[in-house]
Formats: C-alpha cells, sequence, structure tokens
C-alpha cells in the first residue's frame, strides 16, 4: 500500500514540482550565495581604488613641491586613512610612472590585497587577488619667491611705500580669500612673472606682471616646509660674545653690536628671546640655519649688514631662518644694500616686515611667512637650487590622469 501510495504522489504534478526543488535547491543557494560573494569581491576592488586614488594624489602633491624622498610615506599614509591595511598587502609608488601616458609629472600608486572567500572557499582556499592602480598628475602656473599663508587676511602679502621689488622667473601667492589678498601700492613698485591670490588682488601701476593675467581664485598651495623637523637645542650657549659664534642654544637670545663684527660657525641656532642686530653690526656665516624658539623675534637694524648663506645639503638644505610654527610674533627684517640673505625664511604663523635692501646670492631668497609686508629694494630669482632650495608653487593643480 506505501509503495502504491509513493508511486502516485511521484506521478503527480506537485511530487514533479516537488522533486525538482529538491533536486536544484542546493543549486540556487549556491549560485545565490557565489552571487553575493562575487559582489563582494567587486566591492573590495572599489575600496582598494579609492585608496590608490587618494594614495596617487598626496604622492603627486608631495612630488610638485619637491618631497620625493618622503611621497613613498606620504602615498602609504594617505591609502592607510582610507582604509588600506599595509599588512595585509603591497603598496608600490613610483615617481614616475612604471607605464601608462601620464609622463614625469606624475606619481603610481600600485595596491595589491586579497579578498576573502566564504561559500566558495567550500571548493578552493586559493586566495582571491585584488589591484588596483591609480596615476595622478601634477600641474602648475608657476613657482612663487613669496609666499602668504594666512587664509582670510586683507593685504596678506603686500608691496607699499617705496619699496622696488623685481622677481625674475617667479611669482607671489597669497591663500587669502580677502578680496585683497595682494596689494601693491603707494609709489611701490613690483615686478614679477605673475601674481596668484586664493581671494582677489588690488594693485596700481605699481605692478608689473609678464603673464597674460593675474589669477584670482587660485586653489590655495601648502606649507612648503611643513616636512622640516624643529632642531634639537644642542649646545648651551649663556652669552654671545664669543667670535666666532659657535651652533647651539642660545637661551637668552643673540644680540649683536653697535659697531661690531661677528662670524657665525655653520651649524643650527637654536634662539630664544631676540635675536638683534644694532646699528654698524657686521655679521656673516656660511652654512647657518637660525631657528627661533616659541615666540621669539627677529630685530635686525637698517644699518646692520648681513651676509648669510643657508646650508646646501642636509636636513635643513636652503633653510636660512625659521621660526616655531606656534610663532606669532612680528619678525623685521633690515639691512643696508651691501646685505645678503641667501635661502627660506619662513614663520607660517607670523607676520613678516621685509624692509632690507638686500637679496641672496644670485638673487636666491624666499620668504614664507604667515603675512609678508615687503617695503625694501631687493631682486629675486627662481632657480636656487644650486642652494639646496627647492621650488615653491605658486598654483597648481593634481588630478587624476589614470
Amino acid at each position: 500500500m506505501a509503495v502504491k501510495t509513493a508511486i502516485r504522489w511521484a506521478k503527480s504534478e506537485r511530487g514533479n514540482i516537488a522533486i525538482l526543488f529538491g533536486l536544484m535547491l542546493p543549486l540556487v543557494v549556491g549560485g545565490a550565495a557565489y552571487g553575493v560573494e562575487t559582489t563582494y569581491w567587486y566591492l573590495t576592488r572599489l575600496q582598494l581604488q579609492s585608496e590608490a586614488d587618494a594614495a596617487a594624489m598626496a604622492g603627486a602633491m608631495d612630488a610638485r613641491s619637491g618631497y620625493t624622498t618622503t611621497l613613498t610615506a606620504t602615498a602609504t599614509k594617505a591609502a592607510t586613512d582610507n582604509g588600506f591595511v599595509p599588512s595585509s598587502g603591497t603598496i608600490a609608488v613610483n615617481y614616475p610612472p612604471t607605464s601608462g601616458p601620464s609622463g614625469p609629472n606624475a606619481v603610481e600608486v600600485i595596491l595589491n590585497t586579497n579578498a576573502q572567500r566564504f561559500f566558495t572557499s567550500v571548493f578552493t582556499n586559493t586566495a582571491v587577488p585584488v589591484k588596483a592602480r591609480a596615476v595622478a598628475k601634477f600641474m602648475t602656473a608657476g613657482s612663487a619667491c613669496v609666499l602668504a599663508l594666512n587664509p582670510t587676511a586683507a593685504s596678506a602679502a603686500r608691496f607699499w611705500g617705496s619699496s622696488h621689488l623685481t622677481l625674475t622667473g617667479c611669482d607671489v601667492m597669497a591663500n587669502s580669500i580677502s578680496n585683497s589678498a595682494i596689494a601693491v601700492g603707494g609709489s611701490g613698485y613690483l615686478a614679477a612673472d605673475c601674481l596668484f591670490a586664493t581671494g582677489g588682488i588690488s594693485v596700481d601701476s605699481g605692478a608689473h606682471t609678464t603673464c597674460a593675467q593675474n589669477q584670482t581664485g587660485a586653489s590655495p598651495v601648502g606649507d612648503p616646509y611643513k616636512d622640516v623637523p624643529v632642531p634639537a637645542n644642542g649646545t648651551t650657549y649663556n652669552n654671545d660674545n664669543a667670535n666666532p659664534l659657535q651652533p647651539g642654544y642660545y637661551p637668552n637670545g643673540i644680540t649683536i653690536g653697535p659697531n661690531k663684527t661677528v662670524t657665525f660657525a655653520p651649524g643650527t641656532y637654536v634662539i630664544d628671546n631676540t635675536f638683534k642686530l644694532n646699528n654698524n653690526s657686521v655679521v656673516s656665516c656660511t652654512g647657518c640655519t637660525f631657528y627661533m624658539k616659541g615666540n621669539s623675534t627677529v630685530d635686525w637694524n637698517g644699518g646692520a649688514t648681513e651676509n648669510f648663506q643657508a646650508p646646501t645639503t642636509g636636513t635643513y638644505a636652503g633653510m636660512l631662518l625659521m621660526g616655531d610654527r606656534t610663532n606669532t610674533a612680528t619678525q623685521t627684517f633690515n639691512g643696508n644694500n651691501t646685505s645678503k640673505l641667501t635661502g627660506a625664511v619662513y614663520f607660517k604663523k607670523a607676520a613678516i616686515k621685509y624692509n632690507g635692501n638686500y637679496s641672496g646670492l644670485n638673487g636666491c631668497l624666499y620668504v614664507v611667512g604667515d603675512t609678508v609686508d615687503w617695503s625694501g629694494n631687493t631682486t629675486v630669482n627662481v632657480d636656487c637650487t644650486a642652494y639646496g632650495m627647492l621650488p615653491i608653487p605658486a598654483a597648481f593643480s593634481v588630478k587624476l590622469a589614470e
């Protein structure tokens, strides 16, 4: 009887459907599971691509600013910040790219990782490799000799009074969104390749540029010296009466003159309080970096003669004067016509009043500050690689190219 019942059930339509459903169920479930798993692999690939894109963009920004020795670390950090786990994959950073049409001004990032298996692990334990490649290319509109970093100040880069400044082959850049981010007025004379401002430019007949048009609404430029480390104090010197002075830490500041001639031995000088040069003092150094600690100030008399040159190699190559990145004290530079400052003057948060009538050797002087107020008579050139100075972007863009 049971056999006949089973036969009748099997012959019925419902029985056929039940049998087919039972036979197909593993395939349906398996197909669904495989679909979910391949979707997961696809999403993993998209996430890895976004990490590679971020890394390539960050690396290209470093490359444009000349930080070729740190761009791998920068790209790796950007990838990690966006979710990449270096311990579970690999990252390759190539500058320039090893392939593709982007050319030399580009950074290539290749990320490799493995996606996890779920359902398919029943059939194989082989890893699922996932790869992403991104190339970011940088373009520049020029290189700056004067850069004002303040994001909002009016007249962030100001050229006024009887100043006469000639920038040969380089530009002025101001990050301020003010309508007068760059201001030229009075009887001031400014000659430059171009003026770039995130905000506006207020000039009269005293501004002379060779570009087709000065650029407003430019993308702000990052701090070009953000990776320069703060120097250690070194040996402490409690007086400044030696000649030559030795590199180290001067907790009571340095005061020279008046009517005194002093040589500074090459090295790094960490100065607290004030770096003061009095009238008719004559000072010189080849291979010096001066670091103004805390809220210390530079105060140089116009009757002083300064002949300072930054190191051309090493950690502080091209860096002549550097302020603590929290230093907000106004820094005043005066000098006579025979003075020369060769290297970068860098105070991230401080106002720089540059009243000196001097430039560096072959005009090699860069000035980077929170704001820059220029009233001296100077000629500055952009090509200063021979003095260890990297170009400062005036305005640039970075975009994904591949």
